[in-house]
């Protein structure tokens, strides 16, 4: 069985950023910064990236240069999972904005961390704990899932650390590039590949990140609603003809 088939059977509920399943899907969008790819894999082969789906391409999911209100310095990673938003800070009152995929464990950490490894590929393995407590899920993994096709990180990952510790916070691509912009079920901050992959070659260990708090992302971004199709958008008041009637004075 190859180790999709096993860890599609196991359903991933994996603890710290271990993301979910990873599907594949064909594009209809053949050029562009989200065209398909083909990349060098841990060995050396050749990888094949799809190019993403126009459906996934949504306002708030494709990377864009917008106007930055917050305090960080340029050459800052930010990263809010309230918003499902990654912004590169590029220059005073400007970054780059990418559209983010975020697990429940996107949500444990808040504040400052330093990228002290990025890798190509990566591999990932359970911890001894895990492999302990839960043998039958995590016991095929325990010499860990080698990076490539196979692997739910995708082609990048970014490790978090904090004071010489690692945080087990990640950014990291996917192979579900329908999950981007959406809560997903496990992992931390997921990208497109295109876009964690153009990252990468940008951004140098040791750059400093600032995941938000609620309360600041709230601050800075404002109320946003869910909608039916997994998508924020922001929050704006209805105003039903009835209330505008009212409100509207007498003559």
């Amino acid at each position: 069985m190859r180790l999709a088939s096993l860890m599609l059977a196991m359903g991933l509920g994996l603890a710290a950023c271990a993301p979910t399943t990873p599907t594949g899907t064909t594009s209809s969008v053949g050029s562009g910064v989200y065209g398909a790819r083909t990349d060098s894999g841990p060995g050396g082969e050749p990888i094949e990236i799809h190019a993403v789906r126009n459906a996934y391409l949504t306002e708030r999911n494709t990377r864009q240069r917008v106007a930055y209100n917050g305090p960080e310095a340029p050459g800052t990673i930010v990263v809010d999972p309230y918003a499902r938003f990654l912004y590169h800070v590029i220059a005073p009152g400007e970054a780059m904005r990418y559209g983010v995929a975020v697990g429940q464990a996107g949500k444990n950490f808040a504040g400052n961390a330093t990228i002290n490894r990025k890798q190509a590929w990566p591999s990932w393995t359970p911890t001894s704990n895990m492999v302990r407590t839960m043998p039958d899920l995590y016991g095929p993994l325990r010499n860990g899932l080698p990076g490539g096709i196979d692997n739910p990180l995708g082609s990048r990952a970014f490790y978090l650390y904090k004071g010489g510790r690692d945080t087990l916070y990640r950014i990291h691509g996917t192979m579900d590039p329908s999950s981007i912009g959406k809560a997903t079920s496990a992992g931390c901050i997921r990208m497109f590949n295109q876009d964690v992959m153009d990252l990468f070659g940008e951004i140098p260990t040791g750059t400093h990140v600032k995941v938000r708090s609620r309360g600041e992302s709230e601050q800075l971004e404002g109320p946003l609603v869910q909608m039916p199709n997994g998508y924020l958008e922001p929050a704006t008041p209805t105003v039903t003809t009835a209330s505008a009637t009212a409100d509207t004075p007498k003559p």
